[in-house]
């Protein structure tokens, strides 16, 4: 075997490697030999079959699978010589003219992790904003739940309905005079105000009276989820069976015993806590941008085409999602278009981010231990229904990728506390208005004057969406929540060479489906989501 580097670009390594066929044949040899003794052909004895004969009926397969095995164990011997990190699959292609008594000749192309600077960590300063629950916040969160559980009173039948005041009512609807599917029903309870149904429909509830008939006259939303009934105007025929009125729900010990607690201390309690958890993350938010935008400052280095190209297309596909909820889809898709170079560079960061937590976390002895592993697979396994959730946790511990993408988000979090546990953190006490709008002002982004410290020689972006113009149509927004900040931060580890490899050319006459159709039929069906009454929002 021959191993040639033919490319050492950057990050882009390319390596030609040459399989002598007397190699192959050795290993066809070997097992037609090891095969032999299994081997059942009429008219000879077990094990006496000979081998001219075992190529004969299993020649082809023996070779491919012994050229493939080759062909795997040559690109791990490249990767192990030469010291590489692959940050991708490689790229396997056999010669288009090989045949069977040939030399094979494998071309082998990838992108390899950078080398990571030492981590510069010891200097890290933050300032953690908290904010105490106000007592009026516990008391608005008090009412609220006070109002989720209200109840209602049947009105006098002269009653007229108001904004606040429950209505029940039977309705069929129609487009063009022609009732649709989905848009019949009774005994439906609207509270109007809530918006509940489609807009336009509450408003015209206002003012009847139990057994009133009525015509509601509405348009659907652009962006209804029933596509034939999006952007048409609809009439529904209905029948009020009667109007109920909102009763008073106490604040006091009775109602906190009504939800399954002793006391309304308890209940108070309890919200201040729920409060106080709240506002920790906000605050924790905060400080995790703030470090991650002084390590992205502190720290620059190239970064796998591939594992951009990839995290952007994450990005690019969020986008394309939201902006296809806007009212002028095209204007959004425009608007995105304008910013494609500073998306990128977000997908820059944010690659750069998670490599050099991964360094971090490793360099530190930073670990998700396989109990936490086995607690994150039971909650993402939630999702689907109860007969696949041991298929799901299956294939994610038999699948290197899919278990570092779920694992990575907690990953990175542990090297955030260690590295917060390394900062020197001062407190100051803010306002929530105060957090929020420092928050606000995180995902406005920054620019980049000439005193903002940071090197132009390089891109510094942030993962904020760029500001949008005050005249430009609503531009959909990158998710920017603290787990967005970074790339997956250990999934580059996991992106080593899979232990079978086939060359791209396949080395068999047996077609086989490609590998990611065949792990997208191996995982478990997500729930589906129950149909909604046609006058519901979508």
């Amino acid at each position: 075997m021959q191993i040639v580097e033919t490319l050492n670009e950057g990050l882009k390594r390319a390596y030609t490697i040459t399989i002598p066929a007397k190699d192959l044949d050795a290993r066809v040899d070997a097992e037609v030999k090891k095969i032999a003794p299994q081997v059942r052909m009429p008219g000879f004895r077990p094990g006496k079959v000979p081998a001219n004969l075992i190529r004969k009926m299993h020649g082809e397969s023996i070779h491919a699978d012994a050229l493939n095995a080759t062909i795997q164990e040559s690109v791990d011997k490249a990767i192990r010589d030469n010291n590489l990190r692959p940050a991708i699959q490689p790229s396997v292609d056999l010669n288009e003219d090989y045949a069977a008594g040939k030399d094979a000749e494998v071309k082998v192309s990838l992108e390899v992790l950078p080398q990571v600077p030492t981590p510069a960590i010891d200097s890290i300063t933050l300032e953690r904003l908290t904010v105490e629950p106000a007592e009026e916040a516990v008391t608005e969160a008090l009412q609220r739940i006070a109002d989720g559980q209200k109840s209602y009173d049947t009105a006098p039948k002269s009653y007229k309905a108001r904004e606040g005041d429950q209505v029940v009512i039977d309705f069929e609807g129609k487009v063009d005079g022609v009732p649709f599917e989905g848009g019949k029903g009774e005994g439906m309870a609207v509270v109007i105000g809530s918006g509940q149904l489609i807009p336009g429909f509450e408003d015209q509830l206002v003012g009847l009276k139990a057994n009133d008939e009525a015509v509601i006259n509405v348009t659907f939303p652009e962006n209804y989820g029933a596509k034939d009934l999006a952007g048409k105007a609809a009439t529904f025929d209905i029948v009020v069976g009667e109007v109920k009125k909102p009763g008073e729900t106490k604040l006091d010990d009775d109602f906190a015993k009504s939800l399954g607690l002793e006391s309304l201390e308890q209940l108070t309690g309890l919200i201040k806590g729920q409060l106080e958890q709240e506002l920790n993350g906000l605050t924790r938010t905060h400080m995790k941008r703030r470090l991650l935008d002084q390590l992205a400052a502190n720290h620059d280095f190239e970064v796998p085409p591939s594992m951009v190209e990839a995290e952007f297309n994450q990005i690019w596909a969020q986008l394309e999602q939201e902006a296809a909820q806007e009212e002028d889809v095209e204007a959004a898709r425009a608007e995105m278009e304008k910013d494609r170079d500073e998306y990128h560079s977000i997908a820059v960061r944010r690659v750069r981010l998670g490599l050099l937590l991964s360094e971090i976390g490793q360099a530190n002895g930073v670990e998700v231990s396989q109990q936490e592993m086995n607690m994150l697979i039971a909650q993402a396994a939630q999702q689907y229904r109860q007969e696949d959730r041991q298929r799901f946790a299956e294939y994610i511990r038999q699948t290197p990728m899919a278990a570092a993408q779920l694992r990575a988000p907690l990953y990175e979090d542990k090297v955030v506390d260690f590295l917060f546990d390394k900062a020197t953190i001062t407190d100051r006490k803010v306002t929530r208005e105060e957090l929020e709008a420092a928050i606000e002002a995180d995902e406005d982004g920054h620019v980049h004057g000439p005193d903002c410290g940071h090197d132009h020689g390089h891109d510094h972006s942030h993962d904020e969406k760029p500001k949008a113009k005050k005249a430009a149509p609503k531009k959909p927004a990158v998710k920017k929540d603290a787990e967005a900040e970074a790339a997956p931060a250990d999934a580059a580890e996991e992106a080593q060479p899979a232990k079978k490899a086939p060359a791209k050319k396949a080395a068999a006459k047996k077609e086989e489906a490609p590998a990611e159709t065949a792990e997208a039929a191996d995982k478990p069906a997500k729930k589906a989501p129950a149909k909604k009454a046609a006058a519901k929002k979508a």
